[in-house]
């Protein structure tokens, strides 16, 4: 596929395929192996960043004329390829996190206090559920009424009082602005869309110990500065349209991202709504479809389609989760 661009002559534009970028953690175990086929350093990996631009884990492309590029460095020298959007920053990253164990219960600051203290965007993120053992739950919202009753619960532990849990099941989807307290429970795999920040602040970590015997640093000040009091449950307006025996599930649209489902049985036809899409895979086998050129799809295949990539085209039986920046 080509476009033109000028003073740049022709451009050869295709899906940017991405290699994984794995993350280990003390919660993560081996699921991105079991049910996504990746080749994993060792059996604690709670991370895959499937998109990123961030610099704690760049995404590299995988085919066509950008082979080798840093995520990174093609927005900064190719911001055409994406709308020629504007931000210092690829502003969007896809995650799929393995929880073998519970993770932290924490909550990430909002832009004006994490671009102030920690020198990077805030954090807002969703949750799609690709699977939940029975019993799973997550942490979700807390109980305190003022920001004086928080600080005190969390001092004194009174976490079973303070925190709100919800039980979760496959095709669960929840949205987590930031100045939310939260936490994704063990026996859950996720795909995570959300700012491009790594700037986390840990409330509790259930007194865990690291293997040098360390208990992981918690954020307690930084965490009753940037928590949202009294807790907030954002009500999602999930709109669903079916396409023959497809169907597309809009999920969120906000500032930050806009996400979709894309459940495709047989045949699903697309066109671009924002300047340039992410997607991957998180079931099921098929093929994309650009501009005549097909492109085999499987569990955890992600890609951006560029913004000159107007439409596309599924095939086969899987579900897509997609997302372009926000509105």
């Amino acid at each position: 596929m080509q476009y033109y661009i000028k003073n740049r002559g022709v451009i050869d534009v295709e899906p940017l395929f991405l290699k994984p970028v794995f993350q280990e953690k003390i919660w993560g175990g081996n699921q991105l192996h079991t049910v996504f086929g990746f080749d994993l350093p060792n059996d604690s990996i709670g991370e895959d960043w499937a998109i990123s631009g961030h610099p704690h884990g760049v995404s590299v492309v995988e085919n066509g004329p950008y082979k080798g590029w840093q995520l990174d460095k093609l927005w900064a020298e190719h911001r055409e390829l994406f709308g020629n959007a504007e931000g210092d920053v690829f502003p969007l990253l896809t995650k799929i996190l393995d929880a073998e164990d519970d993770l932290s219960v924490q909550v990430h600051p909002d832009d004006a206090y994490g671009l102030k203290h920690e020198g990077e965007l805030g954090k807002t993120e969703c949750w799609y559920i690709i699977d939940a053992k029975p019993g799973s739950e997550i942490v979700y919202g807390h109980n305190a009424q003022t920001r004086e009753e928080l600080a005190e619960m969390i001092e004194n532990g009174q976490w079973e009082r303070l925190l709100r849990r919800i039980p979760v099941k496959k095709g669960d989807f929840f949205y987590v602005p930031s100045g939310t307290i939260h936490a994704i429970g063990r026996g859950i795999l996720i795909l995570e869309t959300q700012q491009s920040s790594d700037t986390t602040y840990r409330v509790y970590d259930y007194d865990r110990k690291d293997e040098q015997g360390n208990k992981r640093e918690l954020h307690v000040q930084q965490s009753v500065d940037v928590t949202t009091v009294p807790a907030i449950s954002p009500e999602l307006e999930v709109q669903e349209t079916k396409h023959g025996e497809s169907s597309i599930i809009s999920y969120l649209k906000t500032d930050f991202f806009n996400v979709y489902e894309w459940e495709v049985a047989g045949r699903l036809s697309l066109t671009k709504e924002g300047a340039y899409t992410l997607m991957t895979v998180v079931e099921g086998y098929g093929n994309l479809i650009v501009d005549g050129q097909t492109y085999e799809m499987q569990p955890g295949s992600s890609c951006i389609l560029p913004s000159a990539i107007q439409t596309w085209a599924l095939e086969g039986e899987m579900k897509i989760i997609a997302s372009t920046p926000g509105k």
